[in-house]
């Protein structure tokens, strides 16, 4: 009867997932700049950052995440009622395959707005002007722009792939 196992897998010591030596030096470092980071930050004010983090960590979980999950689960359940329509080809992976075009677009202006807000809500108007000598009066329409480009290309794209998978198909047969 043979051993499942051959003989030297037995012998051989079990590898540990750790990556290569690059990738360690490289978290290492991080850690590293994220330790110093935070004594830093902590240094001056530690309860009013604490609270801050806390108060940022718990608003997130309790608030923005049940939002934008709503919110994912209504693109997904959109996008698979049209995918079920007359005329539609079905995507290669489904509804929430086309729910990507919404995510990613939708994604990228939440960062820029993120990123961006003091200047895109105009509450730093006053002290960016005096920082700069500039004006922040462009933020929000550019913002706009930037946003309505970037679901407009994402909506382009999905028709040029929907498109080629219709040319795909074969006629159906009568």
């Amino acid at each position: 009867m043979r051993s499942p196992l051959p003989v030297g897998a037995l012998l051989r010591r079990p590898r540990l997932p750790l990556g290569n030596p690059l990738h360690i030096l490289l978290l290492a470092c991080s850690f590293a700049l994220a330790a110093y980071a935070g004594v830093r930050l902590l240094a001056g004010d530690w309860l009013g950052v604490t609270l801050w983090v806390v108060g940022a960590a718990l608003l997130h979980d309790l608030v923005l995440l049940p939002l934008y999950s709503l919110a994912d689960r209504a693109a997904v359940r959109g996008l698979g009622a049209a995918g079920r329509r007359v005329g539609v080809p079905p995507a290669p992976s489904g509804p929430s395959g086309r729910a990507m075009y919404v995510r990613v677009p939708a994604a990228l202006s939440a960062l820029l707005l993120l990123v961006w807000f003091p200047l895109i809500s105009g509450m730093v108007a006053g002290h960016y002007r005096t920082a700069t000598g500039l004006s922040s009066d462009g933020y929000l329409a550019r913002w706009l722009l930037i946003t309505a480009v970037l679901f407009g290309g994402s909506a382009l794209l999905l028709v040029c792939r929907l498109r080629r998978a219709t040319k795909r198909r074969p006629p159906a047969a009568h």
